[in-house]
């Protein structure tokens, strides 16, 4: 017997739940959430941990603690006699007042967390996204690079790069490739149905939706290969379409911008197609685009050219 337990205690202590958490990706029986790696997760950790977590289980234990009470101070045996009362107007007011409360309690923090992920800072790189059956596009638009496709790596090529089988079903062959310590803004739609971009490192987790043009934002605080998920049931292969997100520092993402044809500082809107006057086209921004930047710049001096010095203001326009 005392051999039994000790090999049971021995499995306990060898469990994969006890293991370090992997960063970036799932934890083989890992136990919460993945590792935070920027600041909204951070946040999103605080909220889990500390606010859900000890109201969920002090109703477990309230409740789980009336059910016992119930069952041995109330059955038949110890209560032969049950009471004939069917209402009590204080319990009543205690469990409708008390689960508002709770709520109220929890929209605090919730709206704030909420609040901060509209609330964007200024974003130093954009990142389009579109969602297809079954991979990825991404688009750098104010770098002026063009769109390409990230499929999923095949499992022998996988095993080929010498990476761990774990990553089958995440690596992608075309990854999206961020500064770190950046605010990157992702512009999120999809050409035929809804996807879902989902990456637990970084609290992502927004809808792809044809003709519609969602925005959310990340800042990851280390560099380093981060991996999601489609997480909208999206057709047959919707497990086939991971997300790589590889963070790297401000040099190497310019070189790798550099690699696909576009450039950190475009000097003309046609060298950033579809950048700053798409995103006010699509409502996910309020700056001036730059053709309209560059049409009031040159007002001035085309009035001043064309108008007599001594010409007579114009008249005020007659409201119709």
């Amino acid at each position: 017997m005392g051999g039994g337990i000790a090999s049971a205690l021995a499995l306990f202590a060898a469990a994969p739940a006890w293991a370090q958490d992997l960063m970036g990706q799932p934890t083989p029986g890992g136990l919460g959430l993945q590792p935070a790696a920027s600041p909204l997760k951070v946040e999103a950790h605080i909220f889990h941990d500390f606010i859900l977590m000890p109201i969920i289980t002090a109703i477990c234990l309230l409740v789980l603690g009336l059910l016992l009470w119930i069952m041995i101070r109330y059955n038949r045996k110890a209560n032969p006699t049950p009471a004939r009362w069917s209402h009590n107007t204080l319990i009543e007011i205690i469990w409708t007042v008390v689960p508002v409360l709770i709520l109220v309690f929890i929209a605090l923090f919730s709206f704030r967390l909420l609040f901060a992920y509209h609330d964007m800072p200024d974003p130093d790189v954009t990142v389009k996204v579109t969602g297809n059956q079954w991979n990825w596009a991404y688009e750098y638009p104010d770098q002026g690079v063009a769109e390409y496709i990230s499929n999923m790596l095949p499992e022998e090529e996988v095993a080929q790069r010498g990476m761990p089988s774990s990553l089958y079903r995440l690596a992608a062959d075309e990854p999206m490739v961020v500064p770190v310590g950046k605010t990157v803004r992702l512009l999120v739609t999809a050409s035929d149905v809804i996807h879902a971009v989902a990456l637990p490192a970084f609290g992502l987790k927004t809808d792809a939706v044809p003709g519609r043009v969602n925005e959310t934002w990340f800042r990851a605080d280390r560099t380093g290969v981060f991996y999601g998920q489609c997480s909208e049931l999206c057709g047959v292969d919707h497990a086939f379409m991971p997300i790589q997100i590889n963070v790297v520092t401000e040099a190497e993402f310019a070189a790798w911008i550099a690699s696909k044809g576009g450039s950190m500082t475009p000097a003309t809107a046609e060298q950033a197609p579809g950048g700053t006057a798409a995103q006010v086209a699509a409502g996910t921004t309020g700056a001036p685009t730059a053709t309209a930047a560059a049409d009031a710049a040159a007002a001035p001096t085309a009035q001043t050219a064309t108008t007599p010095t001594n010409a007579p203001a114009a008249p005020a326009a007659v409201a119709q």
